[in-house]
Order: C-alpha cells, then sequence, then structure tokens
C-alpha cells in the first residue's frame, strides 16, 4: 500500500517517463528528529542515514528492518562512498569530514582551512579522481541541537575540494549564504550546488546553482538552476538522464537538466534529502524529517558512489 499522504504530481508528461504507474511509495521507518545524509551500499545492499540530533547512524537492510549503525556519530549529516567503497561522512560535532576505512578505524580527511576551524561541514561527494568536494555552513554550530554552539573561526561559508594526491584543501566557491546539498551530473562536467540561506535570512536563497567543471578542479560559469518552492534543495541526486531529483518543502522535486520541472513526489513530511539504490539503483530513497520512505521509478541514479 501507499504510504498515507504519499502520490505523485505530474507538471510535465516527461515525468511519466521517469515514474512507475504501479509503484507506490512506502515508508520504511518513523521516529527519526532529522533524518539525512543516506547513502545506499549497493554491495552489502542496505541504506545508511544520519538521524543528527539524536546524535546516530541508522542502517536498514531489506527484510531485515533497522537498526543503529553508529551511535554518538559526531552530529553527522551528509554521507556518501568513495571509489573504494569507504564510507564518507560530513561530521557536524567534529566539524570535520571523515572516512571510515574497511576495519572501522575513522580517518580525519580535513578539519581545518588555513588553521581555522571549518565550521560544520554538511554535504559531501567524491569525484573520479577520488578528490572530495564538500559544502561548510554554520548549521552545526548555531546552537547545540546539531552540533556544538560555537563562533565561525572562518567567518564565511565555502564550498570546498581535497585532492586525493596532494591532500591540499582549496576553496572552489565563496559567495554562497548556506551551501548545502551537492552533486555532480553524470559526467562530472557541472557541478550543483543549493544555496539555503533563507533559513536564516529573510528572503534569502532557496535555489540550486549549477557551475562547469573545468579540468575537474575548479569552478565557472555559475548561475541559478532551479528556484525551489515550497521548502530548500537541503540535499539532491542526479539519475542517469541527468534529471535532479531533490528536497523540497511538500516532497521530492524532479528537474530536467534544463531546469524544468518536471513533477513532484509528495511526501506528507518536508524532505531533506534522496540517494538512490538498490540492486538496479532505481530505488529512491527519501530522508524526510522524521521518516524514511522509498519508491521504485522509472530510471535508474548516475553511477556514483
Amino acid at each position: 500500500m501507499s504510504a498515507e499522504g504519499c502520490g505523485y504530481e505530474i507538471i510535465d508528461p516527461a515525468f511519466r517517463e521517469l515514474i512507475l504507474p504501479n509503484a507506490w511509495v512506502e515508508k520504511l521507518y518513523g521516529g527519526c528528529r532529522w533524518a539525512e545524509g543516506p547513502v545506499y551500499f549497493t554491495d552489502g545492499d542496505f541504506l545508511v542515514w544520519s538521524d543528527i540530533p539524536n546524535n546516530r547512524m541508522m542502517r536498514w537492510v531489506p527484510d531485515l528492518g533497522v537498526s543503529v549503525f553508529r551511535q554518538f556519530s559526531n552530529y553527522s549529516n551528509g554521507n556518501t562512498r568513495d571509489r573504494q567503497g569507504r564510507l564518507v561522512s560530513c561530521e557536524q560535532g567534529g566539524r570535520r569530514v571523515t572516512r571510515t576505512q574497511p576495519d572501522g578505524t575513522i580517518e580525519v580527511i580535513a578539519d581545518q582551512y588555513q588553521g581555522k576551524r571549518l565550521n560544520s561541514p554538511n554535504d559531501v561527494v567524491v569525484a573520479s579522481d577520488d578528490s572530495i568536494w564538500f559544502t561548510d555552513p554554520t548549521y552545526g554550530i548555531h546552537s547545540d541541537y546539531e552540533g556544538y554552539k560555537a563562533q565561525s573561526e572562518i567567518g564565511a561559508c565555502y564550498v570546498y575540494r581535497w585532492d586525493a594526491h596532494s591532500r591540499e584543501l582549496t576553496v572552489v566557491a565563496d559567495d554562497f549564504l548556506k551551501p548545502n546539498g551537492l552533486a555532480f551530473s553524470p559526467d562530472e562536467s557541472q557541478l550543483y550546488i543549493a544555496d539555503t540561506g533563507a533559513t536564516h535570512t529573510e528572503n534569502g536563497p532557496h535555489h540550486i546553482r549549477v557551475f562547469d567543471v573545468v579540468d575537474g578542479v575548479t569552478l565557472a560559469n555559475g548561475r541559478v538552476f532551479a528556484e525551489i518552492d515550497p521548502g530548500l534543495a537541503d540535499g539532491f541526486r542526479l539519475d542517469v538522464q541527468g534529471n535532479v531529483w531533490t528536497s523540497a518543502g511538500d516532497g521530492v522535486h524532479c528537474y530536467s537538466p534544463a531546469g524544468k520541472l518536471l513533477g513532484k513526489i509528495k511526501i506528507p513530511e518536508v524532505v531533506a534529502n534522496v540517494t538512490f539504490g538498490g540492486p538496479k539503483r532505481n530505488r529512491l530513497f527519501i530522508a524526510a524529517t522524521s521518516s524514511i520512505y522509498a519508491v521504485y521509478v522509472g530510471v535508474a541514479g548516475a553511477q556514483r558512489p
């Protein structure tokens, strides 16, 4: 049965080709305080996500249900996997980006820039050259609810690239109010980055920008890709066709590569983030406030970690 309050809204006929009329949204779990950062482990066939205020990470396994993946997660937020299958996480409490080795050892990737502590890393992606790109707004240091209240040492909110070979951290975007979710296009020629500055600034940004990726190192030609209404583009992922599936206030919004809103998957809670998973990567997992939802769709997620 479909989860109560869920459904589809067709805005452009092209959306019909991206959804399955006989597939319904399922509620897999409730009981989170703020579900975020879903990541699918295809090799193990399970989903991991952050429950930020509860300072834990959870795991869902098909037919087995939900268990605690990591207690005292340092208020982890966004998660992804690198090309070697290692978990990469943004820890708001530790104000750092970490990588979990196969033996469970947690390695610090970045926790400072030019001698100053990062704010509270939020979301993260890994490129094919093993570089790690992440956003660093101040949400985790605004209060003790999702981290530890503190002043920003850097005094700004940047988007960073960590080079896997030199281990150097560089700023790739410095003109965001609150950089948040980010994701590469399937061919990595473009990087999409959300600005959710509207959370703390009246009439602030609530859009996704897209940049050209130059030589896999720098960003250029930034422009607004889509304005999100209602809500914010807290987190998003792309499918193999280049469509953007993003969080919003009333569910998941799907945009074409040209930035046209095609349709919505209506969810009765504010959505924070999504990821594609399952053996065929054609199941969309939705982290929405207190719950995790899932729905099979008519397109596969881009083949990224």
